[in-house]
């Protein structure tokens, strides 16, 4: 018996190894992931292991797998716009671009769920609290809000929040990117044509300016917040990605690296897997019908680690 238990032992082992092998050699994402010739992306979103990317002049909606590198077009439509994506649960959040509208798809169906109009102009980028989804328009200084309520719960009609304090609209893309904090309490914006940051209060729209002690992140465009207060801004026409360090109530901030990349063709929006940031090669100027398209992986910078205080002899 012993021995029959030091065989099945065995056995169990060699099973476990070879599940573990195949799992393994998935860490090694792919670090180039190919869209379709024509595709003109934009915006990204990444669920799970899974990313969907936007098509500037039809709508339609590409999804694959970060894992494989594979994919195809998966909401497919025409005659609407994509730009700025979240995915929530089973929703899919999509920025209209030009159409100065909003699209919301059910993931797994594929189906529409509901279209919101807002003022005219280009609705550029979105994210998704609990208590709403807050699209930037590039054209108007205001935000507009699709709320959300108990049960998760869509409104039906849809709020402006101008935006006041220190933001002034300028002539050019202003309010791009957008991001929350993890519990909703603040948004922040980049504007594009000036390089400024601001602190958005997402029931009012009061704005405070994020102060980077002199620098700027002119050609703003996507912007991602992790968890430990780090902002990544997507500088576009720069090909560069700057990584700013913020202080805890989101008033200031040090540029602390760019993040470079010789496979950039002027992205535009990012997200996040692992230890891996995606950008979307927008490649705006290329001739769009005979160009290929591309999500690039980088490495997320390791956080420098703040020196422990020494308590005073």
């Amino acid at each position: 018996m012993l021995r029959t238990k030091w065989a099945l032992a065995a056995l169990a082992l060699v099973v476990v190894a070879v599940a573990v092998g195949p799992a393994s050699a998935k860490e090694a994402l792919p670090s180039t992931l190919p869209l379709p010739t024509a595709w003109q992306p934009e915006g990204i979103a990444i669920k799970g292991h899974m990313f969907y990317v936007g098509s500037i002049p039809t709508g339609s909606v590409y999804r694959g797998d970060l894992r494989t590198g594979q994919g195809a077009p998966y909401i497919v439509r025409s005659g609407r716009a994509a730009t700025g994506l979240e995915v929530k649960g089973n929703r899919l959040f999509v920025s209209g671009a030009g159409t100065g509208k909003a699209f919301v798809y059910n993931v797994a169906t594929k189906e529409d769920i509901a279209t919101y109009t807002f003022d005219p102009g280009f609705i550029n980028d979105v994210v998704v609290t609990k208590r709403g989804a807050y699209f930037t328009n590039s054209n108007v200084a205001a935000l507009f809000r699709i709320p959300i309520g108990e049960g998760g719960q869509l409104g039906s009609t849809p709020q402006r929040i101008p935006l006041t304090g220190v933001f002034q609209l300028q002539s050019g893309f202003n309010a791009n990117g957008i991001d929350a904090t993890r519990n909703g309490k603040w948004l922040i914006i980049v504007q594009s044509n000036t390089g400024k940051l601001f602190r958005v209060n997402p029931s009012t729209g009061a704005t405070v300016e994020i102060t980077l002690g002199g620098g700027s992140v002119p050609n703003g465009d996507g912007i991602l917040l992790d968890k430990t207060n780090r902002l990544f801004v997507v500088q576009n026409q720069l090909n560069q990605i700057a990584v700013i360090d913020l202080n805890k109530d989101l008033t200031s901030g040090t540029i602390v690296s760019l993040i470079k990349d010789p496979r950039f063709r002027i992205p535009t929006t990012i997200d996040d897997y692992k230890k891996f940031l995606y950008a979307v090669n927008a490649k705006f100027g290329s001739p769009p019908a005979t160009t290929s398209y591309e999500v690039v992986q980088v490495a997320k910078p390791a956080k420098a680690k703040k020196a422990k205080k020494k308590d005073d002899d």
